[in-house]
């Protein structure tokens, strides 16, 4: 009677429209993890080459693991109401193991792997935990079993891996992940129930909500490129290469910024109040390459900076290169798709752009690299701009 008493209406609780202090105060934490990620990749960088696809798939596995923290996380807060206190207590212990998960991230394959799994566990294990204990009697009580029954077993494997150590550590992490990702597509499913979309099994996630908090940890991970190569030119200063460089990187970002926001899939259109496209199934793991483009796209400015000397590698000619083009992919893949509005082909097109332009790169120096790439991604932004003829700014994901 007491619990019912405490969690009372939090079923029946919705989100709004917009974001709440708290769940910005949740997304600091992530500028500081993201940073940790972008080194990791430009330590990839700089590793023996017999090494470099252990090790960037050792940082995938990474961006991968912190990005379902944060999807669920934004998956909670706009489905039920965030301003309720025990909401609120489940961000805070998010937010502090998150931190815990970030500051552990260099030795994670190391010796802190136990700890990296263990507070990676009770965060993916204590949410759906705690909605099935605060849930009781309500009709999506039975999700949040199936919820928890996935994350219990996708838990046993990371704690495996953390405890085994060495390459079945990897393997063990890698098929956890694999679990979560599947189960999350596929809402789910568990023996005779099946996978079902979220508002079949009586889910109301609030579209406006996690459209903006998906914008929100957009400008986060564009911040990333200002900082990587503004630090990188901080020391030892300006020089005629660096300040190309950065000059670049701002275009980068401007670019980024336009054809997130301006971008709209044709058929779709925006209201005066911003609504217009809504977000797809996969609109998560869209995010997904949009955010991991953006970090590659800094963590190789700041490199080129670093290191403007001829040649270049061709490690980081992909880095280069391919960052726009995960995030033009992730971008395309963003809206949902009707046969009355089928999905635009521009970004495509600057996509296989950039893949066919990059080989040549390596005949290059370093500096002119990375000016050819933001010139690229800006006249990609342009002709986005002329085939859609938009002259406001939208909302992408309404």
């Amino acid at each position: 009677m007491l619990t019912r008493a405490v969690f009372r209406g939090l079923g029946d609780s919705r989100s709004p429209n917009s974001a709440t202090v708290l769940e910005l105060l949740f997304d600091i934490v992530y500028v500081f993890a993201l940073a940790r990620l972008a080194g990791r990749v430009a330590d990839d960088l700089t590793i023996v080459r017999q090494t470099l696809l252990s090790e960037a798939g050792q940082t995938v596995l990474f961006f991968t693991a912190m990005w379902m923290i944060w999807s669920l996380n934004a998956l909670l807060a706009s489905t039920y109401d965030p301003r309720r206190p025990e909401l609120q207590a489940v961000l805070l212990a998010t937010m502090f193991g998150t931190l815990v998960l970030a500051v552990t991230l260099p030795q994670a394959f190391g010796q802190r792997g136990v700890i990296f799994a263990c507070a990676y566990v009770v965060i993916q294990v204590g949410r759906p935990l705690f909605l099935a204990f605060a849930l009781q009697g309500h009709t999506v009580h039975a999700f949040s079993i199936r919820v928890l029954t996935w994350h219990l077993t996708s838990g046993v494997l990371w704690i495996s891996g953390g405890i085994s150590g060495g390459f079945g550590r990897g393997v063990f992490w890698t098929l956890a992940l694999a679990i979560e990702m599947i189960g999350a597509a596929t809402t789910y499913p568990l023996p005779r129930t099946g996978g079902r979309q979220l508002s079949t099994l009586g889910v109301t996630v609030s579209q406006a909500h996690l459209a903006e908090r998906y914008n929100q940890f957009f400008m986060i991970a564009l911040a990333e490129v200002v900082l990587e190569a503004g630090a990188a030119v901080s020391f030892p200063g300006f020089s005629t290469g660096g300040t190309i460089v950065l000059v670049a990187s701002f275009v980068a970002v401007v670019s980024f910024w336009r054809i997130y926001f301006y971008h709209v899939g044709s058929g779709h259109a925006s209201t005066s109040s911003g609504e217009g496209i809504q977000l797809s199934r996969w609109a998560s793991y869209s995010l997904l390459l949009i955010v991991g483009g953006i970090i590659c796209t800094a963590v190789g400015f700041g490199q080129i900076i670093e290191d403007p000397h001829p040649p270049i590698d061709w490690a980081l000619v992909t880095i280069v290169f391919g960052g726009p083009v995960l995030f033009l992919l992730g971008r395309s893949f963003l809206e949902t798709e009707s046969r009355l509005a089928p999905r635009c082909r521009a970004l495509y097109v600057g996509a296989l752009a950039l893949t066919v332009i990059a080989p040549l790169m390596v005949l290059l120096p370093p500096v002119a690299v990375a000016a050819a790439a933001s010139l690229v991604l800006a006249g990609i932004a342009v002709a986005d701009q002329r085939v859609h003829r938009r002259g406001s700014e939208t909302n992408p994901t309404l």
